[in-house]
């Protein structure tokens, strides 16, 4: 019983400490450049976004909205009171809802840490989320031209945390606290991880994600809104299924669901649109998910 134990003990590290060398160095490269953007960029990012005002852009201001989205380093509770400044300030709800929704599915840390996948699911992850914002920007601006969408009462300015005079300390300080938001997330993705290669067959994966492909999709969709926590966690998981055979159209099926009905996120959604149309961000995330996956796996 023992050494049945200490076997499976030592199974269980190798498969741990296999994961944790071929994704450490991302990790760690992902928060470096995280809190780089959030002390150093991340001012010119926001007036990027609100230098946009008054500006004769139409329609196409949605796609600078959902690029900006993506390179903000701020969290959905970080965004929000972001946008609510925002909208006082007369940045339009479609160009809002662009942002927002781009921002929950991804930003520079993350896309640090899926380089681990591999160049297709990248490029897939960053042209799909691209993409899922430009779409509930579109959405918004033709279903709600005459009312609001958002309702931010009740939100002030934006704080920061980053406020220590020396560059270098702010940069340090922003670094410290993601390692500690992140650091449990991702142990726990890589220990997930070795679990699974050792007691879920590589063949279940390709039989429920990557033979038939269309329930592969719905499933990933599925599974993407009770299993996320955050992208740390959740990229040793993908690693390991992209190499057991799951589809790629599962994969960004998941990389969609996943974010955008993270508990956090759905929170803090939920208090900025209300109970109906916050049922109808779940409904558009869930299709946009599933339409993506069926694509890419007829492209793929």
């Amino acid at each position: 019983m023992i050494e049945s134990l200490q076997r499976e003990g030592i199974y269980l590290w190798y498969y741990f400490s296999l994961q944790f060398s071929q994704i450490f160095r991302y990790w760690v490269l992902g928060m470096v450049l995280g809190s780089a953007v959030s002390v150093f960029l991340k001012d010119y990012i926001h007036r990027a976004f609100r230098s946009l005002q008054g500006k004769r852009l139409g329609g196409w201001g949605i796609i600078a909205a959902s690029a900006l989205g993506i390179a903000s380093p701020l969290c959905m509770y970080g965004t929000i009171p972001l946008a609510a400044a925002f909208s006082r300030s007369g940045i339009r709800d479609d160009w809002l809802a662009a942002f927002m929704m781009s921002s929950i599915l991804l930003n520079p840390q993350l896309i640090l840490y899926s380089m681990v996948l591999g160049t297709t699911p990248l490029a897939i992850r960053i042209a799909s989320c691209f993409l899922c914002g430009i779409a509930a920007g579109l959405l918004i601006r033709f279903a709600y031209q005459e009312k609001a969408f958002f309702n931010f009462s009740g939100f002030g300015e934006p704080t920061s945390r980053d406020t220590d005079p020396d560059p270098l300390l702010r940069f340090l300080k922003n670094l410290g606290r993601n390692v500690k938001a992140t650091g449990p997330m991702f142990l726990l993705g890589v220990a997930l991880s070795a679990l699974f290669q050792r007691y879920v067959p590589s063949d279940l994966v390709a039989d429920l994600f990557g033979d038939n492909r269309g329930f592969g999709v719905l499933m990933a969709a599925t599974i993407g809104v009770p299993l996320y926590a955050c992208g740390g966690g959740t990229i040793p998981l993908l690693q390991m299924w992209l190499v057991d055979g799951m589809s790629m159209g599962s994969a960004a099926a998941f990389m969609i669901t996943g974010p955008a009905t993270k508990i956090t996120n759905l929170g803090a959604v939920k208090i900025v649109l209300g109970t109906k149309r916050f049922a109808a961000y779940l409904v558009f995330t869930v299709l946009f998910a599933l339409l993506t996956g069926w694509i890419v796996d007829i492209i793929v």
